[in-house]
């Protein structure tokens, strides 16, 4: 493989639902034709942000296909196909290849925190099994282990369909060390919205963005004018957006996301247990930061 596959921003979509909980896919398609008349560079199916682990396999078959349809390649479609169990990894992500995903989105085992080579070789089989654009989603915070520059890097190097890494550690100095040894033509995407300007000026390639799902026009533009070094503009966008990106995490993601888009009209604000609704409290608070930037 030649030149990088990921730029830009890519939106960790979520997951409309219904009153009676199953998925609301015309909302879904209506979300997916608004983030790209609106300038994003690929979305994310099935990530954290899109309830994943309150969806079935067939749920998920069933959102990567509708999403690859409906798309009709306009931007890429990256299947969140990662799991803790490797064999049904490969097997979910199969079906993705199947189905025509063009990556996917693979996040570090939870839970059962294996080791260092444990997570190398993790990620080896499946690449070796699925001959298909893969993307190393290391996320500390959720998952119970960081993958180590090291272990990301050897993939890098070693298998050449693993392109890319979101990192969400959070730790500066850990993504500029990938930056610095990655091969040329492996990105380094930010999974974290508010540092994604920062670490854009230390060479990361751009963010799987959760902020763009009800932003999506202000922030691509932010980081696309981070990657041609207009950063006065970028910073613009930066602080006008501060808030709400801060106000994403008010309670579990992806609920104040989804809040903001009800309040924006374009899905119901229903989630799957054991994600509940917003306090009123934090929806006033989303709801005065949208309006402060002229979302609502």
């Amino acid at each position: 493989m030649s030149g990088k596959l990921f730029r830009g921003t890519y939106t960790a979509i979520v997951t409309p639902f219904n009153s009676d909980l199953s998925i609301d896919f015309d909302s879904f398609k209506k979300h997916l034709d608004h983030q790209i008349a609106n300038g994003v560079n690929g979305i994310v199916v099935c990530g954290s942000t899109g309830e994943s682990a309150t969806l079935s396999t067939k749920e998920k078959v069933a959102m990567f296909t509708t999403a690859i349809e409906h798309v009709n390649k306009r931007v890429p479609i990256i299947a969140g196909s990662g799991s803790n169990n490797t064999q049904a990894t490969i097997d979910l992500s199969l079906i993705a290849k199947e189905l025509g995903a063009d990556a996917t989105l693979l996040v570090a085992p939870y839970y059962n925190k294996p080791s260092q080579e444990g997570l190398y070789n993790h990620y080896r089989l499946i690449a070796e099994a699925v001959d298909m654009p893969h993307i190393v989603y290391n996320v500390p915070g959720r998952s119970g282990v960081n993958i180590l520059p090291e272990i990301q890097l050897r993939l890098a190097e070693e298998c050449e369909n693993i392109v890319a890494t979101k990192e969400a550690s959070g730790d500066v100095e850990q993504i500029m060390t990938i930056v610095q040894h990655a091969p040329a033509n492996f990105s380094v995407l930010s999974g974290d919205d508010a540092i994604t300007l920062p670490l854009i000026s230390t060479g990361v390639d751009g963010v799987v963005s959760v902020l763009s799902n009800y932003a999506p026009k202000m922030f691509s533009d932010l980081v696309n004018f981070a990657l041609e070094d207009k950063f006065e503009e970028a910073r613009e966008l930066q602080y006008k957006l501060l808030d709400l990106m801060k106000l994403n995490f008010i309670e579990p993601n992806p609920v104040p996301a989804k809040t903001a888009l009800q309040m924006m009209g374009m899905m119901k604000d229903i989630f799957r247990m054991p994600l509940m609704q917003i306090t009123d409290a934090s929806r006033e608070k989303m709801k005065n930061a949208l309006q402060q930037v002229g979302l609502i």
